[in-house]
């Protein structure tokens, strides 16, 4: 295991929700990461954040261990969830309240739902 690939897997690992990005979740650093970091912070959901553009091992090393070639990626539980798209569809569609549920996670219920409602 290279060492990209141990800190990743220690990432997934230890934190129950983690989110490899450009930039941090207080400081997005593109568009997509923006989207998807504003979705968890507007939900309240507890996420570590991984800045890609500090490490290019790192960078390099999750499209490889994920085998998706595009950042932001989400992962719930030590499971790959997808990139911006898929979670923009899964917030909208409740599938993300489902899994969060589902693994135990907490969110505000209400603020998925208004997400929902805006877009509607």
């Amino acid at each position: 295991m290279t060492d990209a690939n141990a800190q990743i897997q220690e990432a997934i690992t230890k934190n129950d929700v983690v989110l490899f990005m450009k930039g941090t979740k207080s400081m997005p650093q593109c568009g997509f990461s923006s989207r998807v970091a504003g979705v968890l912070n507007y939900m309240g959901i507890d996420f570590s954040d991984v800045n890609v553009l500090a490490d290019e091992g790192i960078r390099q090393g999750i499209k490889d261990f994920s085998d998706w070639p595009t950042i932001p990626q989400l992962y719930v539980k030590g499971e790959f969830v997808g990139g911006c798209d898929i979670i923009t569809e899964m917030t909208l569609s409740g599938e993300l309240d489902t899994l969060l549920e589902e693994n135990g996670v907490s969110f505000d219920k209400e603020a998925a739902d208004k997400i929902r409602e805006t877009n509607a």
